[in-house]
């Protein structure tokens, strides 16, 4: 009988932490997420902000996006199926966001999800 295989882990850029880990680094600390766009948000009241939310193997992570940030990095964020986001934990009411301050398109790297073997040789815990 075949052992069943661990599904393939996502090929997370370098030095982003995982979403389930969003709890350990200090409030303020810079840090860098990257995952799934599940959603997109820019509700009337918020001023220009946008809220998204990533998604990784580990859970979610909330991103607030400023009006100059979306100004500066607005092809990523219109259009990126999955981001990279460099920015600031923070932690209010039992809720963390990071606070983006670089936003990256990184939509090219899903293509190694569909490469069986690619992925699990090449990240193995």
């Amino acid at each position: 009988m075949e052992m069943p295989t661990a599904p393939p882990r996502w090929p997370r850029p370098p030095a982003c932490l995982p979403h389930d880990q969003l709890d350990v680094p200090p409030n303020g600390a810079r840090i860098s997420v990257a995952g799934l766009v599940l959603v997109r948000q820019r509700p009337g009241t918020a001023k220009g902000v946008i809220f998204i939310t990533l998604e990784d193997e580990t859970g979610i992570s909330n991103v607030i996006v400023w009006r100059k940030m979306y100004e500066k990095f607005r092809r990523a964020v219109i259009s990126g199926r999955a981001l990279k986001v460099t920015g600031r934990v923070q932690r209010e009411s039992g809720v963390t966001h990071v606070i983006a301050e670089q936003i990256e398109d990184i939509s090219w790297m899903l293509d190694d999800l569909i490469r069986p073997g690619k992925v699990r040789a090449a990240y193995q815990p």
